[in-house]
């Protein structure tokens, strides 16, 4: 399939960028342009095909109008094919296998498009993500078993260069239903004791004077949410990839602590396959960056 005459593929991407951003701003980041440059990219189109495409929707949001709904999955279906054709002829032929490691609340949060735009321009290539905590993870990077990892601070090796991503604050996660915030001691649903997430959790409260007790632990951040959704604990998270049936406790609601800021870190492997790695390094940062920005982290 080739783009019919007049849909330039600047502007179909522009306009799915936008959609998918909810932002002019963001959509700009992506392909190093400005807010201006967007919406001028998208006024063409609109004029070009004679139909509104967007709208602003509540607060800072962008909402699709029915034709900028119509158009949202073509766009992107065209985009994939024609970037497919293009990288098939420019870009030289990668194959091999990349291991990527990361805690499996930042595989849902960040990895789903970062994927995506790697397998576009690497389709040969094999990804292995393994879901493990931080810790665990620092072991198999030491070990030369993975090449890329996301971790959080706290748990990087010395002598190991570890990029800091996004920087923000842990914030207090409880049920939308019920209330164990309220209880006495507090119920929490934490990592192991080996999480940096739970000793700062801990050091915060005991700060405090707050009593609390450990009610369940897990090894993953979905283990940890499970007794939070049920109403039996209180746990600690970034704010953003939440599930269902848990909201944000604001700072020092029912006598809680504030907790500390930490970042996202990543590492390289000493020796991984290249450039596929360096890549899906690349793709990975941005794509953590621009959601860390929604969550309003620091880059």
């Amino acid at each position: 399939m080739i783009l019919p005459a007049g849909l330039d593929s600047d502007l179909l991407r522009a306009f799915v960028y936008v959609a998918e951003e909810q932002s002019f701003t963001r959509a700009g980041q992506r392909v190093g342009r400005t807010q201006a440059a967007i919406s001028m990219q998208i006024q063409k189109l609109e004029t070009l095909l004679g139909k509104t495409l967007l709208r602003r929707g509540r607060g800072e949001g962008i909402e699709l109008t029915a034709h900028g709904a119509y158009l949202l999955d073509r766009a992107r279906e065209m985009l994939v094919l024609n970037d497919n054709i293009w990288t098939t002829f420019q870009t030289p032929d990668v194959s091999g296998l990349v291991r990527i490691g990361t805690p499996d609340d930042y595989a849902l949060q960040f990895l789903p498009n970062a994927l995506r735009r790697f397998a576009e321009s690497h389709p040969a290539v094999e990804v292995e993500v393994v879901c493990m905590p931080s810790v665990e993870l620092v072991a198999r990077m030491k070990a030369g078993r993975l090449d890329l990892a996301l971790v959080s601070e706290g748990h990087e090796p010395r002598h190991w260069p570890a990029e800091p991503l996004i920087r923000g604050p842990l914030v207090w996660i409880t049920s939308r239903r019920f209330s164990p915030h309220r209880l006495d001691p507090l119920p929490l649903a934490l990592a192991e004791h080996d999480c940096a997430w739970r000793r700062a959790t801990e050091r915060a409260l005991e700060k405090s004077g707050r009593r609390y007790r450990i009610a369940y632990t897990s090894s993953s951040a979905i283990g940890t949410m499970v007794p939070v959704v049920a109403g039996l604990a209180v746990t600690c998270a970034i704010a953003s990839a939440l599930p269902e049936g848990v909201r944000v406790l604001a700072p020092h609601e029912e006598d809680l602590p504030e907790l500390p800021e930490f970042s996202v870190l990543m590492m390289k492997g000493k020796n991984p396959p290249q450039p596929a790695t360096d890549r899906l390094a690349e793709h990975i940062t941005e794509a953590v960056r621009l959601e860390g920005q929604k969550s309003g982290w620091r880059s």
